[in-house]
């Protein structure tokens, strides 16, 4: 498979699949990770949303779920109403991560990302333990689908990462990787962490950020371009590791998000480029 950069639909905040479509055409991409909640809940109707697409010429190469909860006001709420973590919503994940996987069937998808959560560094921690057997359940889940299931980084050392994928091992789970997590989250330097990670990598997010001066906070997502990631360095791993895995531009801040994204992929495209 040759890599191909493409875009993440939630960055864009559109109302619409129509929206989408258009708005996808003006960053220049051709291939989409799609938000599947909207068309879990109806909100956007999957055959219109499909048409949309294909109308475009865009492709819907991964798609995305979100766990119900989840607090992004501190470090410390999201540590601990993240991901798989929450026992209070627990079962409606489980049912919502089935739903998906059926949608995502449905519309040809084969990779499914998502947080999976804070992951405790302690093997034996009995949280830990809880959190991989709610991850292999839905991992499950997609697997009887035929779609993979990709974890996101940044909420963990890529270590730690690495050695829950290990403990995990379940063949049906890959990692997302998400080089401007590492640095909002202050979990390491994400040159080195996909040189850990790469054997495991089915997708990458390209996003920048700058490290917190306060420790304890969050770091800051900035243009791509403009923060701590080394995309040179970044893409030399990359090549040295052969990843043909596709390339989703994500923009979670500002009010430019089509300029931002443009930005992007005015960056990273001749690099992927050099890949093929």
């Amino acid at each position: 498979m040759h890599p191909r950069l493409g875009a993440c639909s939630w960055s864009l905040k559109c109302k619409s699949p129509v929206d989408l479509a258009r708005a996808l055409g003006e960053v220049g991409v051709s291939c989409v990770q799609l938000a599947l909640e909207p068309l879990r809940s109806g909100a956007w109707p999957i055959e219109e949303t499909t048409t949309s697409l294909r109308r475009a010429n865009i492709k819907i190469a991964s798609g995305m779920i979100g766990t119900k909860g989840e607090d992004y006001s501190t470090l410390q709420s999201i540590r601990e109403t993240g991901g798989v973590r929450s026992d209070a919503h627990w079962l409606w994940n489980l049912t919502m991560a089935e739903e998906s996987a059926a949608i995502a069937k449905k519309i040809g998808v084969k990779l499914v990302t998502f947080h999976a959560g804070f992951l405790p560094e302690r093997k034996g921690d009995s949280l830990r333990r809880k959190m991989l057997g709610r991850i292999a359940q839905i991992a499950d889940r997609f697997a009887a689908q035929g779609v993979k299931l990709g974890l996101e980084t940044g909420q963990e050392t890529a270590d730690t990462l690495l050695e829950v994928l290990k403990e995990l091992a379940h063949p049906n789970v890959g990692v997302n990787f998400d080089p401007a997590n590492m640095i909002l989250y202050d979990m390491g330097d994400p040159v080195a962490a996909l040189d850990t990670l790469a054997p495991h990598v089915v997708q990458v997010h390209i996003k920048d950020a700058l490290l917190t001066e306060n420790p304890g906070t969050w770091g800051s997502e900035v243009v791509v371009g403009t923060g701590d990631v080394d995309w040179p360095g970044f893409f030399d791993v990359v090549r040295e590791h052969g990843l043909a895995c596709n390339f989703m531009i994500e923009r979670e801040a500002g009010e430019s998000r089509v300029a931002d994204m443009i930005a992007a992929r005015t960056l990273v495209g001749p690099l992927i480029e050099k890949l093929k």
